[in-house]
């Protein structure tokens, strides 16, 4: 059955499916081995193997469809705002926030600092200068911070009403 979803439709369907998944495997973890002592007479827990491994099966391949659709939706999709595909604002993304972590850094530093030295037996004290202007530091950091923003709107509108098209059979009867 051919369905047609957001990015954010699929991804809560993902989520689903793990659940299920994992709720599957809860099962087979409880009751595919039972303990009996000796001379006990016990009714095994229902549990069938095949019945199981097809419906874990099914899921994963579902899962597969649909990170697959994800896939191409992300590296086909562009984001008029931006100019660019969602693979790449994914990237951009990262990038801009490892960028924007080592500037926060930066940014919070004095411009003189006392270096302590641990267990250092010296009667000198040395200190810590910046070597670098730390009001640009901060400017650069709001600038990246309004960065990740856009991008993160311009994601957000996209992955909630730009849609695709997948071949799902959700049944997993």
């Amino acid at each position: 059955m051919i369905k047609t979803l957001t990015s954010a439709g699929a991804n809560k369907l993902l989520k689903a499916l793990e659940d299920q998944k994992n709720y599957l495997l809860s099962l087979e973890a409880s009751s595919s081995v039972y303990i009996m002592a000796e001379g006990e007479q016990v009714e095994p827990p229902e549990y069938d193997y095949s019945a199981t491994a097809k419906k874990l099966d099914k899921i994963n391949e579902q899962v597969r469809k649909i990170k697959h659709a994800i896939n191409v939706f992300n590296t086909t999709t562009y984001l008029e705002p931006l100019g660019i595909t969602i693979d790449e604002a994914l990237v951009k993304m990262a990038q801009l926030n490892q960028r924007r972590l080592e500037l926060d850094v930066m940014r919070k530093r004095l411009p003189k600092q006392r270096q302590i030295i641990p267990y250092a037996r010296t009667n000198i004290i040395e200190y810590q200068y910046v070597n670098y202007d730390i009001e640009r530091v901060a400017d650069d950091y709001s600038k990246i911070c309004a960065e990740i923003s856009e991008i993160q709107l311009a994601l957000d509108c996209c992955n909630q009403t730009k849609t695709f098209e997948i071949d799902l059979d959700l049944d997993l009867g």
